[in-house]
């Protein structure tokens, strides 16, 4: 794989085709586990049992609130920009319910502890690795992960930890509000800490050394 190919437009589509895949399969291998998911799966998840929606309603949802959060930031109405959002959570929100339909299915929730506990690791790498791929790519992206990558070259000069980082304060107040009404917590264990204490750096890290030939095609000012 040359450099040139993987900035060329076809590479670019060809990353992104495999991060949907990569992140679905990875955040459906965290909801198996049942071993904690990531923030903003965890946020839909608390809603869920809250409002009583599904998960992959309740992750539509908010997936398009966030993407009208995200031109708010960029202080423009930004019509493509808000398509191509709505282009990745409309199947994604329901690929990842399908995945982890497949996990349980072949019996992750039952494994041993440690096991899933590696599982949950592997699973919340793979989404870190995937976020990067089509945060690079830029041509479509989830809005949860628009939204973080808004914050970092907008207001964060460049960092993909204190960005990821304050990106969490919208997911984990869902949380604690949904708590508060249920009094129950679900889809937060360690996997969920675990995240939020690395999903940056493990992000940065991916930009470097995860096909790295691909670079950042960035389409608006900071």
């Amino acid at each position: 794989m040359t450099k040139q190919w993987a900035n060329s437009l076809t590479g670019r589509w060809c990353f992104l085709a495999f991060s949907i895949l990569l992140n679905a399969c990875s955040n459906g291998l965290t909801v198996s586990t049942n071993m904690g998911s990531a923030i903003w799966t965890a946020s839909a998840a608390n809603l869920s049992n809250w409002l009583h929606w599904s998960l992959g309603n309740m992750l539509l949802i908010e997936g398009v609130i966030v993407a009208i959060t995200n031109l708010l930031l960029l202080r423009k109405f930004d019509y493509f920009r808000l398509i191509r959002n709505l282009l990745y959570i409309i199947p994604f929100s329901y690929i990842l319910q399908g995945f982890a339909d497949f996990f349980n299915y072949i019996g992750v929730p039952d494994l041993n502890i440690w096991f899933r506990v590696i599982l949950d690791i592997i699973g919340l790498f793979g989404i870190a690795a995937a976020v990067s791929l089509y945060q690079r790519a830029n041509l479509i992206m989830h809005p949860n992960d628009d939204f973080p990558y808004i914050l970092r070259f907008r207001f964060m000069h460049g960092s993909a930890v204190w960005s990821q980082w304050t990106s969490y304060i919208p997911p984990i107040i869902l949380i604690i509000i949904s708590v508060i009404e249920t009094h129950q917590l679900v889809a937060v264990n360690f996997g969920t800490v675990y995240n939020i204490l690395t999903q940056g750096y493990l992000i940065g890290w991916s930009d470097h050394h995860f096909f790295s030939k691909l670079h950042h095609h960035l389409n608006y000012k900071y």
